[in-house]
Parts: structure tokens; sequence; C-alpha cells
């Protein structure tokens, strides 16, 4: 038990709403999406992104189909302002997506913003300022009439700035920061001072941003006081009413979700509910609960692991293993009578019919998921089993994702033989299964040679028989030997360890990667002396292994 008494605490008192409409409401189409991803995400990383992985990033949002992108606080940092210049600059912004810049109140600081956005086609500036209480009292020393002068003095100052630059389509997003902690009337009137000193109209729209900057209410309470003031902001048709929940409370996708049927037309927040403390709303999730709704969120997540590899890489932040729809193991069922509904429900399941396999809120095709961990019958320990004995008697330590499908490997093994598998015999297994390339293989190979820069690659290979040298390019020997076997192949992992000590020490290369047309990744490994031999025979072996899947796929569609 907390030692100390809970009456420290304030309650958040209940709003007056009584003929509040949004419980009887459902979420019927999309939000419009904002991914604060690369601003609120990124300055909540222990080590920033630089400008290679914020690209990086920004194109994964653009492919999964994000219009508006929050891309930094460009009067903040000097990376941030170079990376909006070089945007814009370069013309690396699609047609259909506008950026979003944010800055504080501050005249010199609203300037430096306007600056970095100049010559976009459109641009939105989410100027922000804090209202509640707490923070007039304490950070800032004023009352709400000098808070109200404040808002309209620097709103003022960024329409005269954007007036003078007509060539940009400039939209203005305000946020009262503190909005759920602030007296509604005071949000209202901090929103229509903004409203007026942009001058909405019919051309020129405004965004209101209502963020639970930090989370202090159930989502009941949050979504009472968007409803409130969906009610009262005008004009109403000409203002976007956006939300940003952030998860203090661990409810931020409820809050987002009670918010939308309360008016919120537009969310913000982060690929997997990245941002500062708790993090921002988790758009996948949120968007994914849409889904099994009904509602299609006009968002591709139909690779989510290929989009959770790409925000693991950026942000080095990890993908917790029971991340709802995205984690390695949410579609990992190690208990007998889950496996057993989750087993019948497939074989009832119509392929034309709606979704009804118990235990799975959505078909883990829909994201580029395979049924393979899925309808293995494991333990836990079953699984560790199998990762410590390789671990211990023959130096391979396997990805977690990895340790997933191999052991759907050896559970068909053993319910074939109906013995104990031994550690030999799982090394044996882990060989046959990864590392072994017979004469039936898709691709055979005999050696390679390696060009003294180390960006090109010579392959001798036998491939359906035939006997050729293939050359390929690339910025190491993984990049060169993908390109120079000419697959649509995308490597999403790539680690090397070594095996053994002392003279017996060899290397052990292993690659996951999906290849084009395939549903799902899968892993391959190589060994040798030489880790970039072993760095080939792990790209061939995955390689044939993905072949190997996609014959299958075409055999069992042939025969349906």
């Amino acid at each position: 038990m907390i030692a100390k008494p809970a009456t420290k605490y304030q309650p958040i008192a209940p709003i007056a709403l009584t003929d509040r409409t949004w419980p009887s409401r459902s979420i019927t189409q999309a939000p419009i999406w904002l991914s604060t991803d690369l601003r609120d995400g990124n300055q909540a990383l222990f080590e920033p992104m630089n400008g290679e992985r914020k690209m990086r990033l920004f194109q994964e949002l653009v492919r999964i189909g994000f219009k508006e992108i929050e891309v930094g606080f460009p009067a903040a940092s000097q990376t941030d302002f170079d990376f909006v210049r070089r945007l814009i600059d370069e013309d690396l912004v699609p047609q259909d997506v506008t950026l979003m810049v944010m800055t504080q109140s501050r005249a010199d600081l609203i300037e430096r913003t306007v600056e970095a956005v100049r010559g976009a086609p459109r641009a939105i500036v989410h100027l922000y300022n804090a209202t509640a209480p707490a923070w007039r009292r304490i950070v800032f020393g004023m009352n709400v009439t000098q808070v109200m002068e404040f808002i309209d003095q620097h709103v003022s100052h960024l329409k005269r700035l954007t007036d003078a630059q007509p060539e940009t389509q400039w939209t203005l997003q305000y946020s009262p920061e503190t909005f759920s902690a602030t007296e509604l009337e005071v949000s209202l009137r901090a929103c229509q001072t903004a409203i007026h000193a942009w001058g909405v109209g019919p051309e020129r729209r405004i965004i209101i941003n209502l963020p639970t900057t930090v989370e202090n209410a159930s989502p009941n309470v949050f979504a009472d006081q968007i409803e409130w003031m969906h009610r009262r902001l005008a004009p109403r048709e000409h203002v976007v009413l956006s939300v940003h929940p952030h998860n203090d409370r661990g409810t931020g996708v409820a809050a987002a979700e009670l918010a939308m049927m309360a008016g919120a037309d537009r969310v913000e927040g982060c690929l997997f509910g990245n941002g500062e403390r708790c993090g921002n709303v988790d758009i996948v999730t949120l968007a994914l609960n849409m889904y099994t709704q009904g509602v299609h969120p006009g968002l591709d997540f139909s690779d989510i692991t290929a989009v959770a590899r790409v925000a693991e890489e950026c942000t080095a932040l990890p993908v917790h293993p029971r991340h709802p729809y995205a984690g390695d193991l949410v579609f990992t069922a190690f208990s007998g009578s889950h496996q057993d509904a989750i087993k019948k429900g497939f074989a009832a399941q119509d392929p034309n019919g709606l979704w009804e396999v118990p235990y799975l809120p959505i078909d883990p095709a829909d994201l580029g998921r395979t049924y393979d961990s899925v309808i293995r019958v494991n333990s836990q320990s079953g699984k560790g089993g199998i990762a410590f004995l390789l671990d211990r008697e023959h130096g391979v330590v396997m990805p977690r994702r990895m340790q997933v499908e191999f052991s759907a490997v050896v559970q068909r093994q053993t319910d074939a033989s109906e013995g104990e598998m031994t550690g030999d015999a799982l090394w044996n297994l882990f060989q046959s299964t990864y590392l072994a390339s017979g004469p039936d293989a898709a691709i055979v190979c005999h050696g390679h040679r390696l060009a003294d820069d180390g960006q090109g690659i010579e392959l001798d290979v036998t491939i359906a028989g035939a006997r050729q040298t293939l050359q390929g390019q690339g910025n190491g020997p993984i990049a060169a030997t993908v390109d120079a076997l000419g697959l649509p192949l995308r490597v999403d992992h790539y680690e090397e360890r070594a095996t053994g000590t002392g003279a017996n020490a060899q290397a052990l290369a292993i690659v996951e990667a999906a290849l084009e047309g395939v549903a799902g990744s899968t892993f391959g490994a190589g060994t040798s002396h030489n880790i970039v031999t072993a760095s080939v025979q792990a790209i061939v072996s995955v390689a044939n292994r993905l072949a190997e899947r996609r014959e299958g796929a075409r055999a069992a569609t042939a025969s349906v």
C-alpha cells in the first residue's frame, strides 16, 4: 500500500453536462490524422533522431498514409530547422501532405519558425501557450486577462508574418496547452481569442487542438470537456477540432476514442505511443481498433512488422512483445485451451465471412503476419528451453522473433516423433532449417568474391540447375548480395554473433527478411570463420526459405 494519504491530490470535478450525447454515438469514420513522431516523439527520446533517421521515419509516415505530419520545432533546434528546409528545398514533400511546425508564443521564435517553412505550398504553424491555473500562477505569473492579451499579441504577429507570404497556404493550429486541467470557460476564451486574431473564414481555417498535456482524469471527463467545447466554438464550420491525448493514466487510446464520439475531427499521436513521460496516444492501436469495428482508418498497417522495425530503428525504442496488434507475441497463445479454440476457429472460419476466430480480435494476415506462431501448441517453458539449449550447448542466441518461428518447427518435429528433443537434435534441426542449402534449393552458392572497396560482390551460384556468376553493388556485403540475386528482398534485421571460442570460434550471421508478394517475414542464417561468408550464406538461406513459402502459397492457391 502507498504510505502517504491520497488526500494530497485534487480530483478533477465532473463536467456539468447533463445532456451529453457522446455515450450513444459510435465512431463511423476515420479522423484527420496528425503524426507528431518527428516532434513530440523525437523530443522524448534519450538521443533525438539525427537528420538521416528523421528522413527515414518521415518517408515511412508518408508511406503509411499520413497527410499531416508535424516535422519539428525549428526555432528550438538547428537540426530541426535544417531538416524542415531540406524537405522543402529538395521538394521531398508529396503534394497531398502538409507539414506542421511548432513554436512557443514568443516573437523571435515565431519569426524563425515562419522562416523555416518559407516557400512551402502549404504549412501549419502550431502555436501554443499553457492556460491552466497552476501554470498561470507558478510558471508565468499571469492572470486570465493577461493570458488573453498574450494570445492575441502572438497570433496577430504570426498573422502579419504569414500574410506577407501569400504564396503559401497558411493554417494556424492553436493549442491551449494543459487544456484538460484548465477551466472550460478559460479554455474557450483562449481559443476564441486565437480564432478572432487569426480571422477565420471559408478560405482560412483554424485548427483548435485540445491536449491532455498531462492526463489527469478518466476518459469520460475528457469526452465531456470536448463535447462542451465542440458545442461552443464559433464559427464551428471553419474550425477543425483536434485532440492530443497523452497517456499518463494509461487511457490515452480510450480518451481519443471518446473524444471522437464527442465531436473531435482530428487526432494527434505517435506510432506505438512514443512521447514524453508515458507517451502520446498510440495511433497504431487507435487506428486498428477502428479497423476491427469495420471502419477503415485510412492508414496502411498491412505490414505491421515492417512499420515496427522502422520505428524501432529510428527511435531506438523497442516495441513491446505484448504491444496491441504489433507485438511479436500478440498472436501467440501458450495456453492449451486457447490453442484448441483457435485451431477450431481456423477450421470453421469462412474465408468470405466475418472474422470469428476465438481469442484473435483481428486476422493476423491483415497485418502481414502469418499463422505459424498462432496455431502451434507450445508452452512458455518449451520456447524458453529451446533457446536455452541452443545457447548453452552451441552458442546460438536467436532473436526473439526467430525463437517464436523456430519453436513452431520444433513443435512439428516433436509431434511427429512423439519423443524428447535433445540439445544435439535441436542443433541438427536448426542446421537443416536455417543453414543447409541442399542441391534441390532454389539457389546454391558455391562461393563469392568481395570487391576491394566492400561495395560490390561477385557470386558463384547455381539457380534452377544453371551455374552462373552474378554481380551486385551496395553499401556492404548484405546489400550487395541482395542486389546480385535480383530479388525484391527486404532485409528487416541483421545481427552477427560468435559461436565457440579460440580456434573453433565461428561467426554466425542471422537475417530477417521479407519477399514482395509473400506474407510475413522469415529468417536465414549462415556460419563461417569469415563473417562476410556467413552473411552471404544467411541471405541465400533466407531467400531460399522465402522462395519455398512463395511456391507453397502458389500451390495452395492452385489447388483451391
